[in-house]
């Protein structure tokens, strides 16, 4: 007689090695159960998520993606300014618990979109520094030398937010710490040096070659899944209660929208008509704009992060609605050309 008591389908533990220390997210099978001190991300592919406690049981449905995330703490270096390797913070984050305010948790929706198999913290940091350096280069956020209290905390303010509205991140501490006693300064320069060209006539810089299938697919499903929340975030973005305030946010969003329209009906990349076929120079055309239109995301990201607040001065409102318009514009023009079978086009 059987034992029906029993449990003859146990699921082993899972292989999670290097979870929590050079990974932050490792795929898991379906069948096991989430290990304690983690959590479950499950993702489809229209990038619908929900999570899953320590202790519970993955059941994955058809067309589902999960990852067992480890929420940290996690220790990085950032280097915020490029150009001065030698200036440094020492960060401390974990990733955001969920929150049930939220329909989807913004981590969540970076697995979906953008996370891959796994996530590794090496990449993680990198993404997380070149977010950084590009707010300080264009003054979105300031770190001035001799940094005041009052400065550093509007700082801390500012950097905070951009990694909780981009990556979904918490930051625990955040200390600025000096390189020039651990790095050879001196072999980083010559190293620049080294890639550099010799001084020669100035002609067009070679078009960098890559997967054009590859970087396309990855680009248009950032678009696809972030440009709603984008979109979401902007409306709900609180500003003065003015006429010509609100007539141009209505518009913003209407254009905006109409951005999410077209990258949901994009044209396959390899098609110039149906059952036509576009020449490898014309989809690497394609795709090229099709990244481009990704970083103009990550600047609505980081817009974003600036428009959590309410905005109770019309010169600030007037300043970011600029920056909204800057980049929409972008992601018209790339979506745009994206969509062309031809540069005249």
């Amino acid at each position: 007689m059987l034992n029906l008591f029993t449990r003859p389908f146990r699921q082993p533990a899972p292989d999670l090695a290097g979870l929590g220390a050079a990974h932050i997210a490792l795929p898991i099978a379906r069948g096991c159960t989430v290990p304690g001190g983690r959590f479950a991300v499950l993702a489809d592919g229209d990038g619908r998520t929900r999570r899953l406690s320590e202790g519970a049981r993955v059941n994955v449905f058809d067309g589902e993606t999960a990852w067992c995330v480890h929420p940290g703490p996690y220790a990085c270096d950032l280097t915020p300014f490029a150009a001065a390797p030698e200036i440094g913070l020492k960060v401390a984050f974990a990733i955001d618990g969920a929150d049930p305010r939220e329909a989807q948790q913004r981590f969540d929706l970076f697995l979906a979109s953008e996370g891959g198999e796994r996530v590794a913290l090496d990449a993680f940091v990198a993404q997380m520094e070149a977010a950084l350096q590009r707010e300080l280069a264009q003054g979105n956020l300031e770190l001035p030398p001799c940094t005041s209290f009052e400065e550093w905390n509007l700082f801390r303010a500012g950097f905070n937010q951009l990694l909780y509205t981009r990556f979904g991140v918490m930051v625990d501490d955040c200390v600025p710490v000096d390189f020039g006693a651990s790095r050879d300064l001196a072999a980083l320069l010559a190293a620049r040096l080294a890639v550099q060209p010799a001084s020669k006539p100035v002609v067009a810089p070679p078009q960098e070659a890559f997967d054009a299938a590859c970087e396309d697919r990855k680009a248009l499903r950032r678009l696809f899944l972030e440009l709603p929340r984008v979109l979401c975030g902007l409306r709900l973005a609180v500003l003065p209660p003015d006429c010509a305030t609100f007539r141009r946010h209505q518009d913003l969003l209407r254009r905006l929208d109409l951005v999410s329209l077209s990258v949901s009906t994009m044209p396959a990349l390899a098609l110039a008509a149906p059952n036509e076929a576009l020449a490898a120079a014309e989809q690497l055309r394609r795709a090229r704009h099709s990244r481009r239109a990704v970083a103009a995301l990550d600047e609505a990201w980081a817009l974003l992060a600036r428009m959590k607040h309410a905005v109770a001065e019309l010169p600030q409102a007037i300043g970011l609605l600029d920056e909204a318009d800057r980049i929409i514009a972008n992601l018209e023009c790339d979506c745009a050309a994206r969509r062309a079978t031809g540069e005249e086009q």
